[in-house]
């Protein structure tokens, strides 16, 4: 087992950083962990980090909409995380997000939406970052797929999808593999690889554990394979992001030069920050004792390798209960045969002459969306923080003075679920799987 003062670790850090800095970041392991956030712009302000998290926060520097807490609240007893109006998330995670950013300019002019892939996106971090950003730059005018091989995770991607609210990301759940019939489908792509794990090692012990230099061949093979299997659904001139969270030089820089020698790609130089460490291809490097947050690799590599485009079938989905945008509907359809666990907004259903709201209705950043189904009455329910936590516990809440029928029930103004008020009691139409399980009595942070 690999402890944080055996000769190994220490390797691994020089190797990473060299012997001088070595030390710097050994003792950062030692440390807490920073303690961070990223707001969902389509549901707050810039003006909500400070007013919800109090005046003693400081900017992430490669994320106008990343913030460091002071310390960690209790997260999961805060109604407005569970309404998306933020994500919480690694700081040297965000540093994907700026590399996407600084490319998206070279993605207009497309006479189509855009079209992105996470490829290995749970738990949705970077999928929601990715989508915030294309829906700040382009508006309805791109499809963002967030997959993840495995269902388990596949499931936590969904849920954290849903929270965030954009009707413009897709959740899949296959094989790297099976994207490679899509050919030159795709205008970038992100893949966030399995790895070895170093860069957590301060905050997660069994990545730690179970680290040897075995795993780290076995890594490096698979991400090969990852990456291969879906080059194809790149388009010819469109941008692959590669990121790992290990310092090792074989699962990172060794890749990508293995992507651009093999697969055909230029490597393009990343913005530079305080604290980051530039790799000896252009990549960069981030390293607790450097940067606040976790350790985090990242490049960018440009297809030169020819592609051609994958005919689809234009198969347009029945959205008679669902809510897809219309510019990405036939894109939409195209991802059919891969069974989404997610697309679009889930309207609701018909029973008898009623309709009963799908509760993922309620957490869809565009509340337009509700106006536009047709007979579909409901009125707001502005309740106290106590009354959200007992509706998010799933407890029987009650409040009078509201008209029979549907209630949207919302925090400060930030929809949370629906009831159906039957007038002498509401019934919650919040799914189990969501409720909050802690003790909701002890509410001190």
């Amino acid at each position: 087992m690999l402890e944080l003062g055996d000769s190994r670790f220490w390797n691994i850090l020089d190797r990473a950083v060299g012997r001088e800095n070595a030390a710097t970041a050994a003792r950062a392991f030692e440390e807490p962990a920073s303690v961070s956030v990223r707001l969902n712009p389509a549901k707050v302000s810039s003006d909500f980090a400070k007013a919800h998290f109090g005046k003693d926060i400081a900017q992430v520097p490669w994320c106008q909409s990343g913030y460091f807490l002071e310390d960690r609240p209790r997260f999961t007893l805060d109604p407005l995380f569970h309404a998306g109006c933020y994500y919480v998330q690694d700081s040297s995670a965000m540093y994907v997000g700026s590399i996407f950013r600084n490319i998206l300019n070279k993605l207009e002019g497309l006479g189509r939406p855009v079209r992105v892939l996470d490829l290995c996106a749970a738990p949705g971090g970077k999928t929601t970052d990715l989508a915030a950003s294309l829906r700040l730059k382009f508006g309805d005018g791109f499809m963002l797929v967030a997959n993840e091989v495995m269902r388990g995770r596949a499931s936590i991607l969904a849920e954290n999808v849903t929270l965030w609210g954009d009707a413009n990301v897709v959740v899949t759940s296959a094989d790297p593999k099976a994207f490679a019939k899509m050919e030159g489908f795709f205008d970038v792509i992100l893949a966030d690889v399995p790895c070895s794990g170093e860069g957590m090692f301060r905050k997660d012990p069994k990545a730690l554990e179970d680290w040897s230099e075995d795993v780290v061949a076995l890594c490096a093979s698979r991400q090969k394979r990852i990456l291969g299997d879906a080059w194809p659904a790149l388009r010819a001139g469109g941008f692959l992001i590669y990121s790992t969270c290990t310092f090792e030089a074989a699962e990172n820089e060794e890749n990508v030069d293995w992507i651009a020698a093999e697969l055909g790609a230029e490597i393009m130089e990343c913005e530079m920050f305080r604290g980051i460490f530039r790799t000896s291809n252009g990549g960069a490097l981030l390293v607790p004792g450097f940067v606040k947050g976790e350790g985090q690799f990242a490049a960018l590599l440009h297809k030169t390798s020819v592609s051609s485009s994958w005919n689809s079938k234009g198969f347009r989905p029945d959205d008679s209960m669902l809510w897809i945008p219309e510019s990405i509907r036939k894109d939409a359809g195209s991802l059919a045969w891969l069974r989404p666990l997610r697309i679009g907004i889930p309207l609701g259903a018909r029973k008898g002459n009623d309709f009963v709201p799908s509760a993922d209705l309620a957490l869809a950043a565009d509340e337009s969306i509700m106006q536009d189904i047709h007979n579909f009455k409901y009125f707001r329910a502005e309740v106290d923080e106590s009354t959200a936590l007992q509706f998010l516990h799933r407890d029987n809440i009650f409040v009078e003075g509201y008209p029979k029928g549907y209630l949207l029930i919302c925090f400060q103004g930030h929809p949370l679920g629906f009831v159906k008020n039957l007038g002498n009691r509401w019934n919650s139409l919040l799914p189990h799987g969501r409720r909050i399980r802690m003790d909701i009595e002890k509410t001190e942070s």
